[in-house]
């Protein structure tokens, strides 16, 4: 049985619009997840394409945020706030930061009376 051949020209026609995700791009050419996976990573180009494809998707995301955002939606505007206003003090928690040396008591060899 003779086995497929690919082309990197398959791969990069298969790239745009896939959202970078790599059984989709493996549906387009019609080969195996594991086979486009190996073509997007050992091709130079192809890996780039497909950053830049995951790249414009994280930028529609963004843009869907910032509009939601413009639009009043307060949850977004907590979730951007609490993900990217840190340095503001817009945070889910605190952050704390140890500069000095740290004690370890046990306090069951410590002598004492109680207080009691």
């Amino acid at each position: 049985m003779a086995k497929a051949q690919y082309t990197v020209k398959q791969f990069a026609d298969a790239i745009p619009g896939s959202g970078g995700i790599i059984s989709t791009i493996a549906r387009r050419v019609g080969c195996e997840w594991a086979t486009a996976d190996k073509w997007c990573k050992e091709s130079p180009t192809l890996a780039r394409m497909l950053q830049d494809e995951r790249e414009s998707i994280l930028d529609l995301a963004e843009s869907v945020l910032f509009k939601n955002i413009r639009e009043g939606d307060t949850s977004d505007a907590k979730w951007l706030l609490a993900r990217m206003g840190k340095q503001r003090g817009y945070a889910d928690k605190q952050e704390i930061e140890h500069s000095g040396s740290v004690v370890v008591v046990n306090w069951d060899s410590v002598d004492g009376e109680n207080s009691d």
